[in-house]
């Protein structure tokens, strides 16, 4: 069931960002504001300047008590010590992973708009499901989850729901009395000021 309280935030980082000046940003919104996880989304398939990141940012978050996973390397959880992985392709993996994980890491699933998808990886073991984009974006195949979808889950599901992709004041503001938590990523990363977006963010949700 979605919670009467204000939904957490899950923060994403950016697909793409500079080590040396990235994880200090980070650190100054984690210190402004109570996020619940971190997710290391970068685009970059390559695995040494991946970990390079996860080193740096679980220093950041875990320093703060918060936890972190990784957007699909499954194979560096364990090896760099984050707290999960969020898995991109709907329900597909996730038994198997949460199999390779053992019982105590977060394994999200992404889900896209498909609430058939999102039950499947609910039954398999996700600690959450993710739906999105909620706006126009290019997210997973950019069909948009609609808000009767967040309806649905958080009357009838137990598992907790994401709600992330081109979120809005606006969407925010409608899918906060439904969704347990937001992820929350370039939206704030793109503007001069990320603690400050995402304060306006926070406010919209109460």
């Amino acid at each position: 069931m979605a919670d009467i309280e204000r939904p957490q935030i899950y923060l994403i980082t950016p697909p793409e960002f500079e080590l040396s000046e990235f994880p200090a940003r980070l650190a100054s919104v984690l210190d402004a504001h109570e996020v619940a996880c971190v997710r290391l989304a970068l685009a970059s398939r390559d695995e040494d300047r991946v970990a390079r990141a996860a080193d740096a940012l679980r220093e950041v978050t875990h320093a703060r008590d918060i936890a972190l996973t990784i957007e699909a390397h499954v194979q560096l959880v364990e090896r760099l010590g984050l707290d999960g992985v969020h898995l991109t392709d709907g329900s597909r993996s996730v038994r198997k992973v949460r199999k390779e994980l053992g019982a105590d890491a977060i394994v999200g699933a992404f889900c896209g708009a498909s609430r058939h998808d999102g039950l499947i990886a609910g039954e398999a073991g996700a600690d959450y499901v993710s739906f999105g984009p909620v706006g126009d974006s290019t997210l997973g195949d950019g069909t948009k989850a609609e808000p009767e979808l967040f309806a649905w889950w958080s009357e009838v599901v137990e598992v907790p729901i994401v709600a992330e992709g081109a979120l809005t004041i606006e969407t925010i503001r409608t899918l906060a009395p439904v969704s347990d938590f937001f992820g929350i990523g370039e939206e704030i990363w793109n503007t001069e000021n990320p603690s400050e977006t995402l304060g306006a963010m926070i406010a919209a949700m109460e």
